[in-house]
């Protein structure tokens, strides 16, 4: 795809976006549910009193029985017009929920409203272990303990700051990448939006996204970062319900053994500014062109926006909270319009 092409269809929508933005959303219909999971029993667990509230009266709680985990939650908007030719799943990445997706952190419109404004029917998901899809035990269900971030963390490793000991505290004092796209006035309630992550986890979560599109039906599915595996095996385990597969910075990549199930679901892959200024993000980068390079070498179709190749620079990991997120939204809205994904 030539730089002008994805150049000239950007400036378009951006304009568009500029208008409807102050148009109301008109939706047929929303709502959410729970999908997947399993029942679990757990045994030989001494019985506790709790008082559940402070001046109330104790109660004894049983921890033996069947508990309910590995389900994950979905909520979804659909439009009055509707103008996707199937509906958009949006996948978060590690240690964040589908908040990913909705308002940014310094208050701006987020892909899911650009794209349900596009019309769109929008499925945002928390994964398995996030946000309202609930926690289990660990190690009797979660085998690990959880990972938390520190506030610093992201900020060091999203690509928002310049490298190591680029945080401080002190708003004022932290060093951005030069020529940053990242809202700065943003990042503290960015890391807000943490929640503990568990390293040993992808196969349930990988059932609950089966069990996800067996419900929805034929999708697009739209990951970031730890998505990108789910994305890409989920749809080696369902290439006939995957219509299209869209990967902002994918951590990691399919199953190289299974990779001709994904001849016959386009793919497009977008990747930021910054990475060769990275530590870890060059050699990911690389797997996820290699791992492009053999879905086309099996006769499929991929197509990789490089953003600062095409004249597009400063957006961190976090490209969909950048403050030129409309923009790479348009590249990504023109790319669905070309596949022939819209009615």
């Amino acid at each position: 795809m030539s730089r002008s092409i994805f150049a000239a269809a950007a400036a378009t929508l951006m304009s568009a976006a500029s208008v409807q933005a102050a148009e109301p959303i008109s939706l047929r219909d929303m709502g959410s549910f729970h999908v997947g999971g399993r029942l679990v029993e757990i045994s030989g667990k001494p019985i506790k009193e709790v008082t559940f509230t402070p001046g109330g009266v104790p109660a004894k709680v049983d921890p033996n029985g069947v508990y309910q985990v590995e389900q994950m939650y979905v909520q979804y908007f659909l439009p009055a017009n509707e103008h996707g030719a199937f509906p958009l799943l949006m996948w978060h990445g590690g240690g964040l929920t589908g908040v990913t997706w909705e308002t940014t952190p310094d208050g701006r419109e987020g892909w899911l409203n650009y794209f349900l404004r596009k019309g769109w029917s929008v499925y945002n998901s928390d994964a398995v272990e996030r946000g309202r899809a609930g926690w289990a035990q660990y190690p009797d269900i979660f085998k690990s303990e959880p990972v938390f971030l520190t506030t610093a963390n992201p900020f060091e490793r999203f690509r928002i700051g310049d490298g190591p000991n680029s945080y401080d505290p002190d708003p004022a004092k932290r060093k951005m990448m030069p020529g940053s796209q990242f809202p700065a006035e943003g990042y503290d309630n960015f890391v807000k939006q943490g929640v503990p992550r568990w390293t040993t986890n992808d196969d349930a979560t990988i059932a609950a996204y089966i069990a996800e599109i067996d419900r929805v039906g034929p999708c697009i599915i739209m990951v970031h970062s730890q998505a990108g595996t789910f994305g890409f095996k989920v749809a080696q385990a369902r290439p006939d319900k995957v219509k299209a597969l869209i990967a902002i910075e994918p951590a990691g990549v399919g199953d190289p053994a299974k990779i001709d199930a994904l001849k016959n679901i386009p793919t497009l892959i977008v990747y930021g500014d910054y990475i060769d200024r990275d530590s870890r993000w060059p050699k990911m980068r690389a797997s996820g062109l290699a791992f492009a390079d053999g879905i086309k070498a099996a006769g499929g179709s991929v197509d990789v926006i490089d953003l600062p190749k095409i004249g597009i620079k400063g957006n961190s990991h976090m490209v969909m909270m950048d403050k030129n997120n409309a923009e790479v939204a348009g590249l990504i809205q023109s790319w669905l319009q070309r596949r022939g994904l819209t009615k």
